[in-house]
């Protein structure tokens, strides 16, 4: 692989972190992440991708489904929860690489709107 492909499977992990925060519920097991800082200057669009792969990831894990049969799902899930999101809360995931409390209860009512599975 090469190095740049490398930094990009790594982003695309810490993005999961970031999802995998939202999904527990608790962000006491990511206070020793490094989030990626590249999300300090991403395009919202950008954001929208990321949260939309780690979705479709964390989602593939939980129901043994296939990342490519979650997609319509998952792109529900992460445009409902950035368009819901304010501006504190877009920051603060920039900042930190997770969803922060409020963010994370609309990140769940999005899931539920989007009927993928919340975790447990």
């Amino acid at each position: 692989m090469t190095r740049r492909f490398s930094m990009l499977i790594a982003a695309s992990l810490l993005a999961l972190g970031a999802t995998a925060a939202l999904a527990g519920g608790s962000s006491a097991p990511f206070e020793q992440y490094q989030p990626d800082p590249a999300l300090r200057t991403a395009p919202k669009a950008n954001l929208e991708s990321r949260v939309r792969h780690a979705c479709a990831v964390i989602q593939a894990r939980m129901t043994s489904a296939t990342e490519a049969s979650l997609e319509r799902p998952c792109g529900c899930y992460a445009k409902q929860t950035l368009r819901t999101l304010d501006e504190s809360e877009i920051e603060a995931y920039r900042t930190t690489g997770y969803f922060n409390d409020s963010a994370r209860a609309k990140a769940l009512s999005a899931l539920d709107s989007c009927k993928l599975q919340r975790p447990v």
